[in-house]
């Protein structure tokens, strides 16, 4: 199994003149360290808008700067918006190659489609789109790095023959990736060919379902892109610390801080038509996540806090139910620099040897 980090780069307040720079700053150092100590992946989010909660949301900037610290680590979009008010697909091509570029073949692209009013309503993105935009913006993505000329006349684009230019390093193209969260998005990932990242909060006992469904898919792939990336990759809140009760005491807080203010993004829906495509995770983030407690999260496994033996009890299930890589959230709430280079130390010498 891989390890990965994840990151919403959280800034909850209080606020004060440089906080952004000071933790982008810590975000770097933490991923240097990463890279050092052995995980395989590094992601972050792409979000606008949300205070507090997530301040990426230019991500393919700080990818960028990463690329030129680190060695080996790959850099990965969890997720770039597809529909076309937040990003053209051709200019997600466009970046996505010249990141490939600059790290030296070491990207992965994770699309999705947004889930939030605050930032569909920012952008004027029509809900009821959403799934159709993405669906055709994934669909050429891939055409653009390997067609010379690339052209397309569809429902949301219309390019004529052009050279989109740099083409990736990573031959045919990168690694190709999706966000899941209801149980058919996973069977459909897997018939597109696509690697599943899943950000719902549910525990290891609800991945062994979504990982059949999605290795059935994978049965009938037709990939959009030129090859099947046949990967399965699950969100938990982790850190680990010398002793399970030091990092219940500091974590635990601030690992509920990100649980309740995930819950809260999704309050603007209420009183708003939720078109069909959104029920699911609308009512899964209710299921989920309100109401739960510290306690809650550890029983289900949404959390692995705890000294390295606890976290590697924990993530060991999520192995068993057919994960191939733990999206490690390590930055949460106002958790402090110093304890999550902690965490990331101790998983990189302790937690990840015990699944190789």
């Amino acid at each position: 199994m891989k390890f990965g980090l994840m990151y919403e780069i959280q800034i909850p307040q209080p606020h004060y003149d440089g906080i952004e720079q000071e933790r982008y700053k810590q975000v770097m150092a933490q991923v240097e360290l990463a890279d050092e100590v052995g995980f395989q992946y590094f992601w972050t989010v792409e979000h606008h808008f949300l205070r507090e909660f997530s301040h990426c949301s230019a991500p393919e900037v700080l990818y960028g700067a990463l690329s030129q610290r680190t060695k080996r680590i790959r850099i990965g979009h969890a997720v770039a918006l597809l529909p076309g008010q937040y990003n053209h697909p051709v200019r997600v091509a466009e970046r996505a190659a010249v990141l490939d570029i600059v790290s030296d073949g070491r990207m992965d692209l994770g699309t999705g489609r947004s889930t939030t009013l605050i930032e569909m309503d920012g952008f004027q993105v029509n809900p009821e789109e959403t799934r159709a935009q993405w669906e055709e913006a994934v669909a050429i993505i891939p055409r653009m790095w390997t067609e010379d000329p690339f052209t397309h006349e569809g429902r949301f684009y219309r390019i004529p023959p052009r050279s989109v230019i740099p083409k990736p390093v990573q031959k045919p193209h990168p690694p190709l990736w999706v966000a899941c969260s209801q149980p058919d998005s996973f069977r459909a990932a897997g018939e597109m060919g696509l690697g599943a990242l899943c950000f719902n909060l549910g525990g290891y006992g609800q991945m062994a379902e979504r990982v059949g469904l999605y290795r059935e898919g994978i049965k009938h792939a037709k990939p959009v892109g030129c090859f099947i990336n046949n990967q399965i990759a699950a969100l938990c809140v982790t850190h680990c610390a010398d002793t399970d009760e030091e990092a219940h005491k500091f974590a635990g807080p601030e690992g509920v801080w990100f649980v309740e203010m995930a819950e809260k993004l999704y309050a603007p829906w209420q009183g708003r038509h939720v078109p069909d495509s959104y029920k699911f995770a609308v009512s899964a983030v209710q299921q989920e996540r309100t109401g739960k407690t510290f306690a809650d999260h550890m029983q289900s496994g949404a959390f692995a806090m705890g000294n390295p033996d606890s976290v590697i009890k924990v993530l060991a299930k999520y192995r068993e139910a057919g994960v191939d890589q733990i999206l490690c959230f390590m930055q949460m709430g106002n958790l402090a620099h110093t304890r999550i280079m902690h965490s990331i130390d101790l998983f990189g010498r302790h937690v990840i040897p015990a699944f190789t």
